[in-house]
């Protein structure tokens, strides 16, 4: 729910809540591993609906096979299939990786284009991946709107949409452009980290005292940070 704070409050109050999370993850980064902004963008297509740690276990095998779009275009629809499966839905990836493909090779001479209007154009490619390969490959300030960054946002009292364009345009009014990449790194670390969506680890949050969803998970300090989905950086207290 959206907090009735002041604009001005809300904004305050929403970056110390940044820099609180860069103080816990100050190594927040991309957790899909890639070359270059063609192999991050099919890597990004793969994600959807399942975990970053399945897609770096297929696209090594992928990419060895298909390095380029040209590549990737011509590829036989079986073997492009089987070399994903593992990674859910594999048959509608498979459709959009070949219009992929087919797009960037035929409108782009088979480079990743490096605007959002012009992504968002391609087969697989909506505002969200556009973002991810934006502020990931290309430099490109952007908010990506996950699941985990819709819900982070929702309980940290940011938007009450759950339209993720809504809240992307939200979020964009409360941060600084130049920290738009990063935020959305650091709320998908603690999404996946500690603000679980089932239990969140509230008494080992560092961000509780600001968030007014506190106590929707576990409070006592000591199972809360059982729940901890990692290790803590060295120096780093919970």
């Amino acid at each position: 729910m959206l907090t009735q704070d002041s604009d001005l409050a809300r904004t305050r109050r929403a970056r110390r809540i940044y820099r609180l999370l860069l103080e816990r993850y100050p190594y927040a980064h991309c957790e899909l591993d890639f070359a270059s902004p063609f192999e991050l963008l099919v890597a990004t297509i793969l994600s959807a609906q399942t975990t970053d740690v399945r897609v770096n276990a297929v696209t090594p095998a992928l990419f060895a096979r298909y390095p380029t779009a040209q590549a990737l275009a011509a590829a036989d629809r079986a073997e492009l299939e089987e070399l994903i499966r593992s990674t859910g839905f594999f048959r509608a990836k498979s459709q959009s990786l070949l219009g992929l493909g087919a797009a960037l090779v035929e409108r782009y001479a088979g480079q990743v284009p490096g605007t959002l209007a012009e992504l968002v154009t391609l087969p697989g490619v909506g505002r969200k991946t556009a973002n991810v390969v934006l502020g990931n490959a290309f430099g490109v300030p952007g908010i990506t709107v996950d699941t985990h960054v819709g819900r982070l946002a929702r309980r940290f009292g940011w938007t009450d949409e759950e339209d993720p364009v809504k809240v992307e345009h939200q979020l964009g009014a409360l941060f600084p452009r130049r920290d738009w990449t990063m935020l959305s790194h650091l709320l998908i670390f603690h999404g996946r980290r500690t603000c679980h969506a089932r239990r969140p680890a509230c008494g080992a949050c560092p961000v509780a005292r600001l968030c007014p969803a506190y106590g929707e998970g576990e409070t006592d300090p000591t199972r809360a940070a059982a729940l901890l989905a990692y290790e803590l950086a060295p120096g780093a207290t919970p």
